[in-house]
């Protein structure tokens, strides 16, 4: 018996969808890697027994790289015994064991197509949210001996997805997997991972993404940005052409005793582009003049050289310094920070390539797959996740030159920039790196 003008309200219908074939775990490790070492969890192996799930991972299980992986959000990373199988066949590989994906539950059921963002399951003891689909990250191409899965994952709509835990408990092998409450939007997994990394948004899920309490922060803000980038006009072309152009001096204007104006038009009569920060002229200096310089630590490393040997006296020599973006090398274990440098061995045939901002010019070679090889053979502090063209983390401005791609990349970047993972000068080429 109810109360006279209350509604009943049924109880939400469990739906028996998968089994959990294995629990696996693995605590991080330093893998010795291109030259590099990197600390990774993604070394998963299967375990007998029951397993507690707590709100960070699964008991025994740890993550190297926190930043990407692992936390509340990220706890537990599930893979399906379908896509198993696909990769099976497609790799033509026999030697694929559960765990290798990274993943900690492997399920039979639950293809990404079919799960959505903010679905609910019980497993054991346990009850989980789908939060995101997994990240692109180079370290399951690393696990599997196949550096381009990254890219593959995305472009075969195969991520997998992360898990929240709602409630902890115990799991083992053999646990049937309920789905007890469906996501608000019904937004798959595959959908969502296509909606970030793939072209051809449909602006009409991008807002159905941003709607969902359970999808991952990164993820929202990630769409937030993209739906931005949809609902506004194209920015006007800067005028002008990109990069370098040749200028005269068209006349000069004395401000002060010490201090003069310097105009400046093009060769060819066309108006000149508005002055950014950054740009300098060059000048002969008196022995007695105040130099102010700034740049790259390797230009003002040069430069202050050049003009002490001319005479200037240092403590006329006044300079700010600036540089290459900080790295995003996510997992490598840190090392002393080098100068960049010319890379090793012989200079290459190919068209010159210049890291602006760290100062170094060098002929390309194609003993480096990428201009991100060429770069990390020079020092040169990169910024970088995927290494296959997906996550657009690399992407760089062009100013001058062509470049090309070895891979193409599942969505190209801006006009004038470039994925320097998977990208190749094609012309003398100049980077903001």
């Amino acid at each position: 018996m109810r109360a006279q003008g209350s509604v009943a309200v049924p109880a939400p219908q469990e739906v028996r969808m998968a089994r959990l074939l294995s629990v696996n775990v693995g605590m991080p490790k330093d893998v010795p890697w291109q030259g590099r070492t990197v600390r990774t969890g993604a070394w998963k192996s299967p375990v007998d027994g029951s397993r507690m799930v707590r709100r960070l991972n699964v008991e025994g299980d740890g993550q190297g790289d926190l930043a990407g992986h692992g936390g509340e959000i990220r706890a537990v990373l599930v893979y399906q015994l379908e896509s198993y199988r696909y990769w099976r066949k497609q790799l033509g590989r026999d030697d694929l064991a559960f765990g290798m994906f990274g993943e900690n539950f492997t399920v039979d059921g639950l293809p990404d197509e079919e799960v959505c963002i903010g679905d609910r399951y019980r497993v054991g003891e346990a009850e989980f949210e789908v939060t995101q689909p997994r990240v692109t990250c180079y370290r399951v191409g690393m696990r599997l001996g196949e550096p381009a899965m990254a890219s593959l994952l995305v472009a075969h709509h195969r991520p997998g997805f992360y898990l929240r835990v709602i409630t902890e408990g115990r799991v083992r092998a053999g646990d049937e997997t309920t789905r007890t409450r469906r996501g608000p939007e019904e937004l798959s997994v595959a959908d969502t991972d296509a909606l970030l990394y793939l072209p051809g948004r449909d602006p009409a899920k991008l807002r159905a993404a941003l709607r969902i309490p359970a999808l991952s922060p990164g993820w929202q803000q990630s769409f937030r940005e993209l739906a931005a980038g949809q609902s506004g006009p194209p920015a006007a072309p800067e005028p002008g052409p990109p990069g370098f152009r040749p200028m005269r001096v068209a006349r000069t204007a004395p401000e002060t005793p010490d201090v003069s104006s310097v105009h400046l038009a093009t060769t060819d009569g066309t108006p000149p582009p508005a002055a950014r920060p950054g740009q300098y002229l060059s000048l002969r200096l008196a022995v007695d003049a105040d130099a102010y310089l700034c740049g790259p630590t390797a230009f003002m490393d040069d430069l202050s050289g050049h003009l002490r040997e001319l005479g200037l006296r240092p403590e006329r020599i006044r300079t700010e310094r600036f540089g290459a973006l900080g790295a995003v090398n996510p997992g490598v274990t840190p090392t002393a920070p080098v100068r960049p440098h010319q890379p090793p061995g012989p200079p290459g045939p190919g068209p010159l390539v210049t890291f602006t901002r760290s100062g170094i010019t060098t002929p390309w070679s194609p003993a480096h797959a990428s201009l991100l090889e060429l770069a990390e053979a020079c020092s040169v502090p990169t910024r970088w996740s995927c290494r296959t063209g997906v996550c657009h983390t690399c992407v760089t401005p062009v100013l001058t030159g062509d470049t090309s791609y070895t891979t193409p990349p599942l969505g190209l970047p801006e006009p004038g920039t470039v994925l320097i993972c998977c990208g190749t000068p094609a012309t003398e080429v100049v980077l903001d790196l």
